[in-house]
C-alpha cells in the first residue's frame, strides 16, 4: 500500500517552507515516527516524521525545493510491497558524467576528481555536491607497492595557487537567516530605536543560588541559573511599567494584561525566540524548566511555530558569550527588549569602602516613539532592585 508524504499544515502567517534536507533517499526502510526531512520555514525548521514503518519509494520534491502546506513531496510503501522492495538489488550503476549537475561537474574540472569513482547519495545514486566535498576532504589513499621496475615518466608538474590567491566558498542564505536579516531591518527602519543602561551586584543572586543550588536541584529536578531571576525581575518591573510591554499597531498602542516573554536561544542555524507564557504565573523552578525543554528543542529541531509567536516582550543574554556591552534590537511589534551581558568583578564603592564586586551591564532598548526615557530608566533600576534583593520578587515589592 502507498502512503502519502505531504507537508504538515502551516499556520496562516506562513506561506511556504523549503527542504532543507531529506535524511532518508528512495528505497530506504524508515519506521513510524523517524524524521523524513526538514523544512525550513522563516521562523523554524519543521520535522516532519513518517507516518507508517516501510520504505520511501518516492521522493517527488528534492532538497532545495520550494513547498506549500499539505503539498505532496514523497510516497512510503508498507507491508508486503515495502518488503519486496527491500529484497530488491539496491545498487545501481552510477550516472555517467555527463548526467551530473552541473556543480558536480563544475567540482571535478577544478579537483580533478572523477564523479564515477565517487559513491553517490543522491537520487538513483547521484554524486551531489556534498559528496564530491567529501571525496575532496578524504585523505589520499597510499599508493600500491611498486612489483616490478618500469621505464620511468616524467613527473607531472605540480599543482600549485598562484601567489596570494584566496579560495573563498558562496553559500545562499538560509530561509531562518533571511527572515532575521529582514526583521532586523525592518526594526532599524520603523522604529525610533534608543538603549539605556544601568549594572546590577550580581552578589546577592550569586549567593541564593550557591546557598540553595543543591536542594532546589533535589525538589525540582533542574538546576537553578541566572535566568529565571531575570525573567521573575522583568515580569515585576513589566507590571510597574506596563508601557514596556506594550506593542504598536499602527498607529495604536496594544497593552497587555499579560507577559509573554521571549527567550533568544543561539542555535547553528540562526537565533530562534521561544515564548514563556503567562511568566506572572511561573515560578523560578518552572522557567528553568521551560528554558531547558526550549533550549534543547531548539538544538534538535523540535521548536514548534506556536513556540515562536505572541511574545509581548524580549530578553537576549550575549553574556553567555562573553559579551560586556551590547544594544540590542528591538523585536516589532514589540516596544522593548533587554539585555543580559557577562558578570566581571569590578571595583564599585559600598559604605564608603571600595570593593571588588560580580557586576553585569544591563540594558534596554526600546521603542522611543512610545516609551519615554523616564520610563525606560525606571524599568532597568526597578529590574535592578530586584536583582539586588531578590527577596522582593517573592514579597512583589
Amino acid at each position: 500500500m502507498s502512503i502519502e508524504v505531504k507537508v504538515p499544515v502551516l499556520p496562516e502567517s506562513v506561506s511556504d517552507a523549503v527542504i532543507a534536507k531529506w535524511h532518508k533517499k528512495a528505497g530506504d526502510f524508515v519506521k513510524r515516527e523517524e524524521n523524513l526531512v526538514d523544512l525550513e520555514t522563516d521562523k523554524v525548521v519543521l520535522e516532519v516524521p513518517s507516518p507508517v514503518d516501510g520504505v520511501l519509494s518516492e521522493i517527488l520534491m528534492e532538497t532545495g525545493a520550494s513547498v506549500i502546506s499539505q503539498q505532496l513531496i514523497g510516497r512510503i510503501t508498507e507491508g508486503a510491497a515495502a518488503a519486496a522492495i527491500q529484497a530488491a538489488p539496491a545498487a545501481k550503476a552510477a550516472p555517467a558524467a555527463s548526467e551530473q549537475a552541473p556543480s558536480v561537474r563544475r567540482m571535478a574540472a577544478e579537483t580533478g576528481i572523477d564523479p564515477n569513482t565517487v559513491a553517490g547519495t543522491g537520487r538513483d545514486g547521484r554524486v551531489t555536491k556534498e559528496d564530491m566535498l567529501a571525496a575532496q576532504a578524504a585523505p589520499a589513499k597510499p599508493a600500491a607497492p611498486v612489483v616490478a621496475a618500469a621505464p620511468a615518466k616524467a613527473a607531472p608538474a605540480a599543482v600549485s595557487l598562484p601567489a596570494g590567491s584566496r579560495v573563498e566558498e558562496r553559500v545562499p542564505m538560509t530561509r531562518l537567516r533571511t527572515r532575521i536579516a529582514e526583521r532586523m531591518m525592518q526594526s532599524k527602519n520603523s522604529i525610533a530605536m534608543l538603549t539605556s543602561f544601568n549594572e546590577v551586584n550580581m552578589k546577592a543572586v550569586m549567593d541564593v543560588r550557591k546557598k540553595y543550588a543543591e536542594s532546589f536541584e533535589k525538589a525540582h529536578g533542574i538546576k537553578l541559573g541566572f535566568m529565571s531571576f531575570f525573567v521573575k525581575a522583568c515580569t515585576e518591573a513589566l507590571k510597574l511599567h506596563p508601557i514596556v510591554n506594550a506593542s504598536t499597531e499602527g498607529n495604536d498602542i496594544i497593552y497587555h494584561a499579560y507577559h509573554d516573554i521571549g527567550v533568544a536561544v543561539a542555535t547553528e542555524k540562526g537565533l530562534v525566540v521561544p515564548v514563556l507564557r503567562n511568566t506572572s504565573t511561573q515560578s523560578l523552578a518552572d522557567v528553568e524548566r521551560n528554558i531547558g525543554t526550549f533550549a534543547k528543542q531548539a538544538r534538535e529541531g523540535g521548536l514548534q511555530l506556536d513556540d515562536l509567536q505572541g511574545g509581548t516582550f524580549t530578553i537576549t543574554n550575549g553574556g553567555v558569550f562573553g559579551s560586556l556591552f551590547s544594544t540590542p534590537i528591538v523585536n516589532p511589534p514589540q516596544s522593548a527588549i533587554f539585555g543580559m551581558h557577562a558578570i566581571k568583578d569590578r571595583a564599585i564603592v559600598e559604605n564608603g569602602l571600595v570593593i571588588a564586586a560580580p557586576m553585569m551591564y544591563i540594558a534596554l532598548s526600546y521603542d522611543h516613539r512610545i516609551i519615554d526615557g523616564k520610563d525606560a530608566v525606571q524599568f532597568l533600576v526597578a529590574v535592578k532592585n530586584f536583582l539586588e534583593d531578590p527577596v522582593r520578587l517573592l514579597l512583589h515589592i
